[in-house]
């Protein structure tokens, strides 16, 4: 890697935090740093902009029901929540992620929020099949699944979800590459450093969400945003 990363096609390294079993004070200060650095670099501003488009002619008299995967610490339905008290929604919040581990810290960090809930659950199983939803949000998630995959999971979500998806997942490209390398070199936690790196890795070119599209046959906007982040907005066409 280093000076000679290949951005060409995307990698199928795994990440440390893809182990289930990944736990304890290392997992936390991993989830608080990784909502410190989303903060930062504007990225759950991406995820909440793409919502507002998608609630553009909902009315707020009408309950919402909004699932996140991969939720992590719930930062992100920390700050829809925020979001849809300032602006008079009616939000029901589900936070999704398989590490138990993970969901036990989201949920003790989020106890102050009486509309949001975690539960850990695998989005391939009939546990998930089984939930209802409005609306789906994945923040920096998509990229850990290959191609064939994201087609036949996003198809099935958007034949329940009734407003559509909004994704918010990192472009990949080299300038990001280094610039997170020199970023990494700053943060303590080396779980950080390195994920970062592998998931800008298992990023996406534009191309790649647009040929996504045309595979899923939805109606689709892609927006580039800082910093090195897609939002992809798929509607549900009913």
């Amino acid at each position: 890697m280093g000076l000679l990363v290949d951005t060409t096609y995307r990698s199928d390294e795994e990440e440390i935090m893809d182990d289930l079993t990944y736990n304890g004070d290392i997992l936390h200060d991993s989830l608080d740093k990784l909502a410190k650095i989303n903060k930062w670099l504007g990225g759950n501003s991406v995820t909440i902009n793409g919502l507002k488009s998608l609630l553009k002619t909902h009315s707020k008299q009408v309950p919402v029901t909004i699932v996140d995967l991969g939720c992590g610490g719930g930062d992100v339905l920390r700050d829809v929540a925020h979001f849809g008290k300032q602006n008079g929604y009616h939000f029901k919040l589900i936070g999704i992620d398989a590490n138990t581990h993970t969901i036990r810290y989201a949920s003790k960090l989020s106890q102050n929020y009486d509309n949001i809930e975690f539960k850990t659950i695998n989005i391939f199983s009939e546990a998930f099949n089984h939930l209802e939803y409005d609306v789906v949000l994945t923040t920096l998630f998509l990229h850990h699944f290959k191609e064939d995959v994201l087609v036949t999971f996003l198809n099935t979500v958007l034949k329940k979800a009734k407003l559509g998806i909004v994704v918010n997942d990192l472009h990949r490209h080299k300038l990001a590459y280094y610039l997170f390398k020199l970023l990494g070199m700053t943060i303590s936690n080396k779980t950080i450093a390195q994920d970062g790196l592998t998931s800008i890795l298992r990023g996406f070119k534009r191309k790649e969400l647009e040929a996504l599209s045309e595979k899923i046959k939805v109606n689709h906007e892609i927006k580039w945003k800082w910093a090195f982040r897609y939002q992809w907005l798929l509607r549900t066409i009913k």
